[in-house]
């Protein structure tokens, strides 16, 4: 019994520690995000910036850019409502192109549709026609219900998305077994494709609470403005750990079947800290000796 425990923990860390290995940051187009970055985040950190009405697309390829020639790579999110059409888009994947960047997410997006795009997938279909300019292309994975989509049609959703996407990314939860349920519905229904795993990261409740008041700041912080649930629980002292979240979802993000590749980390643009944290939480995790490998794989 005792050893059957040591291996499980064993195990859980070492899931942990590969996923916070593939950890990426999704940071808002403000001021002081590029100095943020370049002061606490390594060079091998993946960068996305949201995408919000408020600021508008430039503001998010303006800082995806600069991040980009700093060595970063970085994922400009692309929310399809907020791009007019066929045009319009195939000029954004040359600017976005001609600057190196070979990655994008594409959430429908929180705005009125501009254009000829209602839904991710109709602008996803576009990037395909485009000849598919990107290498990585993601899209979102949504473990809790969706405030205005049924689970069943955001299942399906992923399903049409599969032929023109590389990975999922998912949508904050706080529960493991929803997690596990989730992804058992994704992967019998055939969706293949590998998934992030989209967790918060320390978030200071003041800093928090201003910034979930501000109106249009980004897709994070509008989430958080939807679903109050979910800010209550990040605000709420001692309410939610990342380090204790992924520790009970290690059995089940550890499966080879889950195809769980990395985490997503919504910083809410706290990046020094949730840098320190992913350091600290890699320092802390037990390596596993030869001998506890063997008995894990026994």
């Amino acid at each position: 019994m005792m050893r059957n425990k040591l291996s499980g923990r064993i195990a859980a860390s070492e899931t942990i520690r590969r996923l916070l290995e593939q950890a990426r940051y999704e940071v808002l187009p403000t001021p002081s995000t590029e100095e943020k970055l370049l002061e606490h985040v390594p060079l091998d950190r993946v960068i996305t910036v949201t995408a919000s009405p408020g600021k508008g697309l430039e503001a998010t390829f303006e800082l995806a850019e600069r991040l980009a020639g700093h060595g970063y790579a970085v994922v400009p999110h692309l929310a399809a409502r907020m791009v007019s059409g066929h045009q319009e888009l195939k000029e954004i994947c040359d600017r976005l192109t001609s600057q190196g960047i070979n990655r994008v997410f594409v959430p429908g997006g929180d705005a009125e549709p501009v254009g000829d795009y209602p839904d991710a997938l109709s602008l996803l279909e576009d990037l395909s026609a485009l000849g598919r300019p990107f290498l990585y292309v993601g899209i979102t994975g949504y473990p809790e219900p969706h405030p205005a989509i049924s689970d069943d049609l955001t299942v399906q959703s992923m399903w049409d998305k599969r032929r023109h996407a590389t990975h999922m990314v998912s949508n904050m939860t706080f529960d493991a077994k929803t997690i596990e349920n989730w992804l058992d519905r994704v992967r019998r229904r055939g969706i293949t494709m590998p998934l992030l795993l989209g967790i918060p990261g320390p978030v200071d409740r003041a800093k928090l609470l201003g910034m979930a008041t501000k109106i249009g700041v980004g897709e994070s912080t509008r989430f958080l403005a939807k679903h109050k649930s979910t800010f209550a629980r990040l605000a709420a002292p001692g309410g939610f750990t990342g380090e204790s979240f992924l520790r009970q979802c290690a059995p089940t993000l550890g499966a080879p079947t889950a195809l769980v590749e990395g985490l997503h980390v919504f910083t809410f643009n706290q990046i020094a800290e949730t840098e320190a944290w992913r350091r600290d939480l890699l320092e802390r995790l037990p390596r596993a000796t030869p001998t506890s490998r063997r008995s894990v794989q026994a």
